[in-house]
């Protein structure tokens, strides 16, 4: 058993981009990110995945629907198989809730 503080976690980390393990249950785990800009359109074939939103605004887009907009202490989950793509304007601090050997599946852009 170990207690830990997500505000400590984060509160330190400067670069554009950080995404890491802060815990394990059973065949999941809780992932911390904090991010500024966009990460690249992907899948999860085998894994829904929940993202909870702590500071800043998430946007989640989606190949074939309306992009998604998280606020903090909003969440969504998305279904295993469906395209997508987070991004933020501004610093962003999320958690993310997925299988623990989640395959992420890279797609490349078209005609952005």
């Amino acid at each position: 058993m170990q207690k830990g503080n997500l505000t400590s976690l984060h509160q330190n980390l400067l670069s554009d981009y950080e995404n890491f393990v802060i815990g394990t249950v059973n065949e999941s785990c809780l992932r911390l990110a904090v991010f500024t800009g966009t990460y690249p359109w992907h899948f999860h074939p085998d894994s829904d995945e929940l993202f909870l939103v702590l500071e800043g605004e998430l946007i989640i887009e989606l190949h074939d629907k309306e992009s998604i907009i998280l606020a903090p202490n909003e969440y969504v989950t998305i279904p295993a198989g469906v395209l997508h793509r987070t991004r933020s304007k501004v610093r962003t601090v999320n958690l993310c809730f997925e299988h623990t050997d989640a395959n992420t599946v890279f797609v490349e852009e078209s005609n952005e």
